[in-house]
């Protein structure tokens, strides 16, 4: 019989679990690294009952956690840090960097902030208490905080944490160099491109933070890709490549759109994704944003603000 029902074995001392929530990408993968103290779990998925009654299932078979690991303070990973910490007694470690997101969410600080980006850009009105149900993911104090380039356990192995700002400014991956394991969080992702965004004031670039991170992980000789959601990566440094070569597609379509018309990047959201529903335009609008942000500070596309709104248009290059 299974020790671990719910669990899938990845090797000798990880194993998967699929946490489900009814929101976003629908799905998380937490990992677990056994270990002489029990596990360490990395993620937890929501703070929805769906993904505590998962847990719930897991834990009811017996096995000892350790600790719990943060990737990103994205309310899909932290959901249930307070959850362990309240009813399992678990530590919960982040980065400080992770710690200072938690904080300025729970200080409200950039709801305005995210409702003036999006009518700068030509966006549809979003209600003002939009992201309010997640604030419950945010209400924990970790146990520990960790730095760039420290060395963690994750079970019984150690880790190396890399600082990758892109997805999130506060992301980090883990690397064995033993088993040439990386635990990619939403850095990397089978199949699709974790969204770029600008989701507080102080992003400045992350399309440029990304593209960087990308590279950065190349020098890490990983056989096996842990991500945060889909499939798992055996080919990581491919997958960064066509990761990178998907961003400059949509980069070269956004200079070419605005090469003969000036464009919102509500207009050019629309242009390259078709009419999008009330439920449906977040991501791909924030996405859009973000590469025209990166274009311009290219010296790509320039930007004229008129009557509140802010318009775009290729620069034309002496050939």
């Amino acid at each position: 019989m299974d020790q671990f029902p719910t669990l899938t074995k990845i090797s000798e001392d990880i194993y998967q679990l699929v946490v489900r929530y009814p929101f976003g990408m629908y799905e998380m993968n937490s990992f677990l690294f056994q270990g002489d103290n029990g596990f360490t779990i990395v993620d937890t998925g929501s703070e929805a009952k769906e993904s505590i009654d998962i847990w719930e299932k897991t834990l009811a078979t017996g096995i000892k956690i350790e600790k719990l690991v943060l990737t990103h303070a994205h309310p899909d990973h932290i959901g249930l840090a307070r959850w362990f910490q309240q009813q399992h007694q678990v530590p919960v470690y982040i980065s400080s960097l992770g710690y200072k997101e938690i904080q300025r969410k729970r200080n409200h600080d950039n709801g305005n902030w995210i409702l003036n980006l999006l009518k700068t850009h030509d966006g549809p009105e979003i209600p003002r208490n939009m992201g309010n149900s997640e604030d419950a993911a945010y209400e924990f104090e970790p146990d520990g905080l960790f730095e760039n380039q420290q060395t963690i356990k994750l079970g019984n192995e150690k880790y190396e944490t890399i600082w990758t700002p892109g997805h999130s400014s506060d992301h980090f991956c883990f690397y064995n160099h033993n088993q040439h394991v990386m635990v990619t969080g939403d850095h990397i992702l089978a199949g699709l491109s974790p969204i770029i965004a600008l989701w507080s004031e102080y992003d400045m670039n992350p399309i440029k933070d990304n593209f960087a991170s990308l590279e950065k992980l190349k020098a890490y000789p990983a056989k096996l890709a842990l991500p945060g959601h889909g499939e798992l990566i055996t080919n990581m440094n491919d997958r960064i490549d066509d990761m990178i070569t998907g961003h400059k597609h949509r980069l070269q379509q956004i200079v070419q759109i605005l090469e003969n018309e000036e464009k919102t990047s509500w207009q050019v959201c629309q242009e390259i994704y078709g009419p999008l529903s009330d439920t449906k335009f977040f991501a791909p609008f924030l996405a859009t944003i973000t590469r025209i942000i990166y274009l311009e500070k290219n010296g790509e596309v320039y930007s004229e603000l008129r009557d509140g709104k802010l318009f775009f248009r290729s620069i034309v290059k002496k050939r």
